[in-house]
């Protein structure tokens, strides 16, 4: 019997980390008892790291480096918008806060605040990570066919 490789539709359980150039851990599953599972396609993974791990098999390990555009995209100026302060009278505002907004068809889209000035504030619209070039490791630990 041959063993399962990764394919849009797989079944995949795996062991992830996400880290910064500089060492940073975003994100990592690795210390956790229970590793998650997931279906390549099904939308949990961004498709440039699904792209990564297609065609790995079970006890494969990888370490991928994916520039911005192959993560999450370079930081955009005009996801930076600029509101009005009294627009958020009664928050207490500081820099790094999420805010929940909503957009034109009804969505709900997280805002950081960027900047806060006298009368107005900044707040970007861009994913946190952004323009930064992420170290996506990997550990296959069951593939199911599709």
């Amino acid at each position: 019997m041959t063993q399962a490789l990764i394919q849009t539709g797989s079944r995949v359980c795996l062991h992830f980390a996400l880290e910064l150039e500089d060492g940073q851990v975003i994100d990592s599953t690795f210390a956790q008892a229970q590793a998650p599972t997931l279906v390549i396609g099904d939308g949990n993974l961004p498709p440039s790291f699904e792209t990564c791990l297609e065609g790995m098999g079970a006890g494969q390990e990888a370490t991928y480096t994916l520039p911005p555009e192959q993560a999450f995209g370079q930081h955009n100026p005009s996801n930076v918008q600029r509101f009005a302060k009294d627009q958020f009278a009664g928050q207490d505002l500081e820099r790094g806060l999420v805010l929940s907004f909503t957009d034109a068809s009804g969505s709900e889209l997280p805002g950081v605040v960027a900047q806060i000035q006298e009368k107005s504030v900044l707040i970007d619209f861009n994913h946190p990570l952004a323009g930064r070039t992420l170290i996506f490791k990997v550990k296959i630990l069951h593939v199911e066919a599709p």
